[in-house]
């Protein structure tokens, strides 16, 4: 079944989520923020499918998120950076990691360094 899109919708949160909405594509973002910049930097990182993977950062590039640059140490390689837009999308994730520790606690014990 083909997913609506909701880029038409009048309410901004529909807009929005149209967008960066699924779970994969805020991870992305998140990943970029940390430093993550290549295709298989991504896809380590997340463990997600690389059909998957290759058709987010397509929609994610498509739509200003992300940009595509030449490897930043002169490899044949693209890396994918943030933009403005993407930028603009860190308290988002922001407030959803401080509602995530207030709200979703942490259900196993990390081990301890």
């Amino acid at each position: 079944m083909k997913r609506t899109r909701l880029e038409e919708n009048c309410c901004p949160v529909a807009r929005s989520l149209d967008i960066i909405g699924d779970w994969w594509s805020l991870l992305i973002v998140r990943d970029a923020f940390h430093g993550k910049r290549r295709f298989g930097e991504f896809q380590r990182s997340l463990g997600i499918a690389k059909n998957m993977l290759t058709g987010r950062l397509k929609l994610l590039v498509e739509e200003g998120i992300l940009e595509l640059q030449p490897a930043s140490d002169g490899s044949a390689w693209q890396e994918y950076v943030l933009s403005d837009k993407g930028r603009a999308l860190q308290p988002v994730l922001d407030s959803l990691a401080e509602w995530g520790n207030a709200w979703l606690p942490v259900k196993h014990e990390f081990p301890q360094n």
